[in-house]
């Protein structure tokens, strides 16, 4: 299994707006592409909250070609689109994993 893991800071004022904008219409938008076939999001603990929460969601898909298809078909449009309603009120990196 592939884990793709999407760390993200979210500035204070913005991050209630920011996980409701994840759960109704981002993630969903991920799953609809049929490359992932679960999630997890979670809070990272025992971090500096000053700037803003920081968050872990990981998406999870049965290959590594699934992952490359998101990568080349649906990654950019997505990253996109929150931009373009967060704009530089986030931050994140992103990593992927084997599960062993």
């Amino acid at each position: 299994m592939i884990i793709y893991n999407v760390t993200i800071k979210v500035a204070t004022d913005a991050h209630l707006r920011w996980l409701e904008w994840m759960r109704e219409e981002h993630i969903p938008a991920m799953l609809e592409t049929g490359l992932f076939h679960d999630f997890r999001m979670s809070r990272l603990l025992e971090q500096d909250d000053q700037e803003g929460p920081t968050y872990a969601v990981q998406y999870f898909t049965d290959s590594l070609e699934n992952y490359n298809t998101f990568k080349e078909e649906h990654a950019q449009a997505l990253r996109q689109r929150g931009y373009d309603v967060f704009g530089d009120r986030f931050i994140a990196f992103t990593t992927v994993m084997q599960v062993v």
